[in-house]
């Protein structure tokens, strides 16, 4: 296909259903392009020479049912839209998979840049950088103060016992993984079910709320929260433990997973966490266990990463490294949960 024409996306039949839909909306032929990122939906922003949209679908060859995730990416950002949750305007959903082959959603096509290495803020400077970073915790702390129930989301997850199904979820994904010995993963595990926190009440979680899932515009502020597939309602602290462990920077050379931590200006773990308590109102005397659960849940992500690579399933530049990165995070988890 050409560049204007990439796999997964048939733009003839993207516009005729936009003008069935949105009448007036696009006002001439569509051109399209494969946006790079996002964890496993496709990403795709199409114009018409005027209007810029985004288009999101599930992978290429995927079997699995997967309207539902389609519809719950949809579904959060419509009820975010009105909030001062930063979120691109939802523009449709369609789940007849005559169109594209699988459901997608339409939303708008947002200005801003998405920072995903301390490489690519370095132009900025360090003072812009630490605003930016800031601007991530106050954004947060806005996601989290909306009720789920004002913006029609009090069915979106079962905050019940949310922290013990997480716990027992990775370690599951961890049995399917394992392929050799990795020293302290099964002990960090065990630690952090036994430490279990008493879950706040639940709020939105965006599930994977970093630097590079936000795009951030001139003026340094949060213009759009991107990459919805992994929200759901339940322990806030769970995201704030996430931007803690991206927040530490690993000072590996060479390494194959990008951080933005080691960005000059970049503030420390501890700068954020005091800002997310005293702007949330939040108790975060826990959030140690929050953060090693963080270490413990990527260090399970890249095992798995590593066990596809050995079996020769996943190929490209730098996955032969993950396996001694893996080791790392079990460390800095131990520590973290020890520390707290």
């Amino acid at each position: 296909m050409s560049p204007d024409h990439p796999p997964g996306l048939d733009l003839d039949r993207l516009r005729a259903l936009l003008e069935r839909e949105r009448p007036g909306l696009v006002a001439g032929p569509l051109t399209g392009r494969l946006i790079e990122g996002g964890r496993s939906n496709l990403t795709y922003e199409v114009g018409d020479g005027t209007g810029t949209w985004v288009v999101r679908r599930p992978p290429l060859g995927h079997v699995l049912a997967t309207a539902h995730d389609m519809r719950r990416e949809h579904r959060v950002i419509s009820a975010l839209h009105p909030t001062s949750v930063p979120v691109p305007r939802p523009v449709l959903l369609c789940e007849d998979e005559e169109v594209l082959g699988a459901p997608f959603y339409v939303m708008d096509f947002v200005e801003g840049t998405p920072y995903r290495t301390a490489a690519e803020l370095a132009p900025i400077g360090a003072e812009r950088t630490r605003g930016a970073v800031l601007s991530l915790v106050d954004t947060l702390v806005e996601l989290h103060a909306v009720d789920p129930a004002e913006v029609g989301l009090a069915d979106f997850g079962r905050p019940e016992g949310f922290l013990d199904r997480q716990l027992r979820r990775w370690g599951k994904q961890l049995d399917a993984s394992r392929s050799r010995d990795l020293a302290g993963i099964d002990e960090l595990h065990a630690a952090l079910g036994r430490a279990l926190p008493s879950s706040p009440a639940p709020a939105v979680v965006h599930g994977d709320y970093r630097l590079d899932n936000v795009l951030i515009g001139d003026d340094d502020r949060i213009r759009a929260i991107l990459d919805w597939e992994m929200s759901t309602l339940g322990d806030p602290l769970t995201d704030l433990g996430l931007l803690v462990m991206y927040s530490v920077p690993l000072r590996l050379p060479d390494s194959p997973i990008s951080t933005t931590a080691a960005a000059a200006g970049h503030p420390a773990p501890a700068e954020l966490i005091e800002r997310y308590a005293a702007r949330s109102g939040r108790d975060v005397s826990a959030v140690s266990w929050y953060a090693a659960f963080a270490w413990f849940k990527l260090a399970v992500i890249l095992e798995g990463i590593h066990y596809r690579y050995t079996l020769g399933q996943t190929v490209g530049r730098g996955f032969d490294r993950i396996g001694e990165l893996v080791p790392v995070f079990i460390e800095h988890g131990l520590t973290t949960l020890q520390e707290g």
